[in-house]
């Protein structure tokens, strides 16, 4: 690794980070802009004046705007963001007890959507303007302009009111068998891969497209290449940074997928109980939450980033 590169990474990294403390701001002074509270959602419309001041008060709502920034911006440094106003449960407890679900919904998603997502591009790409290639693209067209919820509905309606294979709420009863797990997230992970398979399909199509019209491919074809040795060993490699890229923004697709998919399949995750703390006006959780989805996201542009910088030739024979 030479230095350019390891400039070009200790950038990255450090825009990354402040991009990060740029977020908390706003993620902050958004919410605490959100009318009402959660005294007021606790106490209803009916509560008395003293009655909300002295509950605000109790929850520590009183405490200027900048001076409750820096408590809880230092708190999500050592990983205890606080406690909910709601419940008084440290807000750490509350996520930990819901990552798993919403890592186990996440991994599940990728490991399925990656793959097919990779392979139908790089096929879409290898015979562009055959009838496979029309077909793909057409359904990778149809399926990103449909939104999630409309697929998570047709869901409910197809495979849990008429056909009946399937439950509609996720977790809804006890799971003890790996079959009663896939039941259980097989909604969830088909309504995430559609859109997730399309983004991503198209996108690495384009790159490997882009990297079939470059010209060192007619030497390829010249010295008599076949064309998956001509995709695979020499366009493939060139094209991992867009195709990184790709994956990052399909996966982090996900985090704004998964809270409507929580939603409306019951699932116990992260996406839904910060729905629950919206609604509740649980601030610290919200915040805490909106964080880590953010936190997610930079992580793995900047990881598709890093991938881009890495994987240039140009950069690497400097």
């Amino acid at each position: 690794m030479n230095l350019l590169i390891l400039r070009l990474i200790i950038s990255r990294l450090a825009l990354a980070l402040v991009s990060l403390l740029v977020v908390s701001m706003l993620v902050f002074t958004i919410t605490t802009l959100l009318p009402g509270d959660a005294a007021q959602a606790q106490l209803g419309q009916e509560a008395t004046p003293e009655s909300l001041a002295a509950l605000r008060q109790q929850m520590g709502l009183d405490v200027p705007g900048l001076l409750r920034y820096w408590q809880w911006l230092q708190g999500l440094l050592i990983a205890q963001p606080g406690l909910s106003v709601v419940t008084g449960m440290p807000v750490a407890d509350m996520i930990g007890n819901r990552l798993p679900s919403s890592l186990l919904l996440a991994s599940i998603t990728a490991a399925i959507s990656a793959p097919i997502a990779l392979a139908l591009g790089i096929a879409s790409a290898m015979w562009r303007g055959s009838w496979f290639d029309r077909a793909a693209s057409s359904s990778a067209v149809a399926l990103v302009s449909v939104p999630e919820f409309l697929v998570a509905t047709l869901a409910v309606l197809v495979f849990a009111v008429q056909l009946r294979w399937l439950p509609a709420l996720s977790y809804a009863s006890s799971i003890d068998s790996p079959s009663q797990l896939l039941r259980a997230l097989a909604m969830p992970v088909l309504t995430l891969c559609c859109v997730t398979i399309a983004q991503m399909m198209r996108m690495t199509r384009a790159a490997v497209v882009d990297q079939l019209r470059a010209p060192y491919i007619e030497m390829v074809l010249l010295k008599g290449a076949s064309p998956i040795r001509m995709v695979l060993i020499h366009a493939l490699p060139n094209a991992i940074g867009p195709i990184a890229n790709a994956v990052a923004l399909s996966m982090s697709y996900l985090l704004g997928g998964v809270i409507v998919v929580e939603t409306i399949f019951n699932y116990p995750g992260i996406a839904s109980l910060m729905v629950d703390g919206v609604s509740q006006r649980d601030m610290p959780l919200v915040q805490t939450c909106a964080m880590l989805f953010c936190a997610v996201y930079l992580a793995l542009v900047t990881l598709a980033d890093l991938c881009s910088i890495v994987a240039n030739p140009r950069l690497r024979h400097r």
